[in-house]
């Protein structure tokens, strides 16, 4: 592990939607934090179609700031397209990726730098409790990082998120990946690279609720199953297999029974009990493979992850010389 020479130049990226009161806190805690530090700073707000007052506030702010930089996306394309734009615009040696409601306090940084400076690749932040969330997210959290273990051996920290520093050289390979789909936190534990957890305790959010419900939860869980696991499709292969037998041995018991005893056909009952479940796991696996075919339909059609509205500030760039 090679240890990394300062200064150094830092990028910030803030996705955020409907975060006008949070914003007014963060920056200038974000700001004063790392004036502590030996680099040169950017901090990139990526506005993911908020409808409140943000984008005056980030006008004021990229104005005021010529090291803050403002990027408004068309409309809401997801936090996931959110984090890859301000990837794609960054330009530091190291990026840090934070969420603007304060549960991602700026002081850890100082720590993520120094042990970026050690050599450490990515530092990303585990939470070391979950009592803040509903007893619905915790289960659902607990139950989707143990399907994820099942892919491929690709091991996504349990209680990771977002929040992490990254090398220049990490950005570069992530931004490499073609998905339009993006699960980042898929694709963080994908490239690989040296890796070190750092323990944390979310603070409360300061302003707000939460942007994501049980259904848009559950609808994020099942676009990174099928994005980095195949285990639904061979689970499927195993249920069809293993249905197929039973039904074998069931129809072979009747045959012998009619020899043996000469019983009449019965059971309609038992009949119908049948075919009402085998068509029910006929749509369930429709349903699955649907799934599949819904991501390879996205992807082929090759439409950009976000489209950009407006952009402010001017961040790590060089100031544009006069041209007399």
């Amino acid at each position: 592990m090679r240890s990394r020479v300062v200064p150094a130049t830092l990028s910030c990226v803030i996705p955020c939607l409907n975060e006008q009161a949070n914003l007014g806190v963060l920056l200038p805690e974000l700001l004063t934090t790392l004036a502590q530090e030996d680099c040169t700073l950017e901090v990139i707000v990526v506005d993911d179609g908020s409808t409140d007052g943000t984008p005056e506030v980030m006008r004021h702010w990229a104005e005021l700031h010529p090291e803050i930089i403002y990027l408004r996306l068309s409309r809401n394309f997801g936090k996931e397209a959110a984090l890859t734009a301000g990837l794609e615009a960054a330009r530091g040696d190291a990026v840090v990726c934070l969420d603007a409601d304060m549960q991602h306090p700026p002081t850890l940084i100082r720590t993520m730098l120094a042990r970026w400076r050690a050599g450490v690749q990515m530092v990303y932040a585990v939470r070391t409790t979950r009592h803040d969330e509903s007893w619905f997210k915790r289960v659902g959290t607990r139950i989707f990082y143990a399907l994820m273990r099942t892919s491929n051996g690709l091991g996504v920290p349990p209680n990771a998120g977002d929040f992490r520093l990254m090398d220049r050289k990490v950005v570069d390979a992530l931004l490499r990946l073609p998905e339009r789909d993006r699960f980042m936190k898929g694709l963080f534990a994908w490239v690989g690279f040296d890796s070190e957890p750092l323990p944390y305790v979310p603070p409360q959010r300061l302003h707000g609720v939460t942007k994501f419900r049980p259904l848009r939860l559950l609808r994020f869980a099942v676009d990174g199953l099928t994005a980095f696991t195949t285990w639904p499709l061979r689970l499927l292969s195993l249920l069809g297999a293993m249905l197929s037998l039973l039904a074998f041995l069931y129809g072979l018991f009747i045959i012998v029974s009619h020899w043996l005893h000469g019983d009449p056909v019965q059971g309609w009952a038992t009949l119908i009990t049948v075919i009402l479940f085998f068509s029910g796991v006929n749509l369930m696996s429709l349903g699955v493979v649907g799934e599949y075919v819904a991501r390879i339909f996205t992807e082929v059609k090759g439409r950009p992850v976000y489209l950009l509205r407006e952009r402010m500030g001017r961040g790590l760039e060089a100031p544009k010389e006069d041209q007399s």
